[in-house]
């Protein structure tokens, strides 16, 4: 029931301020004088034309404080017009392509060392590949890296890439990295033990990754380090929860991948 004045005055006729709100379509409102209930299909020329529950249509001017929603008086106003959309990103920062269908798998891959840096790349950079049909597979290990690499048999239009965890000087990685000399494969890597030190410290919420003794599980270090239990899939599905954009990640690692989606995909 509506409420009245002392002096029998309506609430629409009153003089306080009312909101203003967009005619947005679906909004439900009563107008004022009528007693019409009904949802905002369009907002044309000045009017709104309302649909009650039974489907049928009623059109009204836009005068100020003449509906009501949810029992309040509000002038309805049109609907700000929509801006030019702004274009969206990827999770890698890379523009988004809306609608994009995965284009056809190349013949050129991109291999990194396990299961981790597989969910990770895919984590950042899955929409990226799947339009540009780059695939990524993991080695467990990179030990046997040349015969993985005859085995492929790249080519100039089957370009192999590799990424490799703790690629620095001196490191095994580095003497098997350098036994690779084919001009059509590329061998890059980033300087950490394992790639979950790739993902930013405060990403995680830790002010850094541990040092673990040498000769001790590195992943399992870690986890002890950080008072979690030693699970370390559950303890990579945590940290991995974390990532949401190329933001969350090193350089050292961001600039390695990106040198590799290129390599694979620069035109014959």
């Amino acid at each position: 029931m509506r409420s009245y004045s002392p002096d029998l005055t309506p609430p629409w006729k009153r003089s306080k301020p009312v909101p203003e709100v967009p005619a947005e379509p679906d909004l439900v409102v009563e107008e004022v004088s009528t007693g019409f209930c009904g949802a905002v299909i369009r907002c044309e020329a000045g009017t709104v034309t309302l649909e009650d529950r039974f489907g049928k249509h009623r059109v009204f001017p836009l005068e100020p404080r003449g509906f009501l929603l949810e029992g309040e008086v509000v002038t309805l106003v049109p609907p700000a017009a929509a801006g030019p959309a702004r274009p969206s990103r990827t999770a890698s920062g890379s523009i988004a392509v809306p609608g994009a269908r995965a284009r056809v798998a190349r013949a050129g891959r991109i291999y990194v060392e396990g299961r981790h840096d597989a969910e990770l790349v895919e984590r950042v950079w899955g929409d990226d590949l799947r339009i540009e049909g780059v695939v990524v597979e993991y080695l467990e290990g990179i030990d046997d890296l040349p015969s993985i690499v005859a085995d492929f048999a790249p080519g100039p239009d089957a370009r192999l890439g590799v990424l490799v965890d703790h690629l620095v000087e001196g490191s095994k990685e580095s003497r098997i990295a350098a036994s690779v000399t084919d001009p059509h494969v590329l061998v890059v890597g980033h300087p950490y033990i394992d790639v979950w030190e790739a993902v930013k410290p405060s990403s995680v919420g830790i002010p850094a990754w541990p040092a673990v003794p040498r000769g001790q599980d590195w992943k399992k270090g870690v986890c002890r380090a950080l008072g979690w239990p030693e699970n370390t899939g559950a303890a990579w599905q945590h940290i991995l929860s974390k990532v949401t954009s190329y933001k969350d990640l090193e350089p050292s690692l961001l600039g390695r991948v990106e040198e590799l989606i290129d390599f694979v995909t620069e035109p014959v």
